[in-house]
């Protein structure tokens, strides 16, 4: 993992994640997450762990799928714990992270929702 550059912002997550995927490199978007992230995706199910996320990122990269930069909307901070989101430009719904500092000072995700729905009535 140590050959990607690192997120030394909460913020600098989604923008490598972008970088990343475009790329087609799933190692490299499981490298923004902590071991035992918990990825809400996909709709519905959870992914569970690093490798797990890498595996199912290597599906839909798969389909070279083309991200946009999104913009973010402010990061709350406390202490070691940041919560990101940025709102999709197709204006559906949210997405929201939880991140962590690391012992190096950089950042990874723990939890990841990346679609938020309005529930069913």
């Amino acid at each position: 993992m140590s050959e990607y550059e690192k997120a030394m912002r909460p913020e600098d997550i989604t923008r490598l994640f972008v970088e990343r995927s475009n790329a087609g490199d799933a190692a490299g978007v499981a490298a923004l997450y902590e071991e035992d992230a918990v990825l809400a995706y996909p709709p519905g199910e959870r992914t569970v762990g690093r490798e797990a996320i890498r595996a199912l990122w290597a599906k839909v990269l798969a389909n070279r799928p083309r991200f946009e930069p999104e913009p973010p909307l402010p990061t709350l901070v406390s202490g070691d714990i940041a919560l990101t989101a940025t709102p999709p430009k197709d204006g559906t719904g949210a997405r929201a992270q939880v991140a962590r500092r690391q012992p190096d000072g950089s950042w990874l995700r723990l939890l990841d929702q990346p679609e938020f729905v309005a529930p069913a009535r």
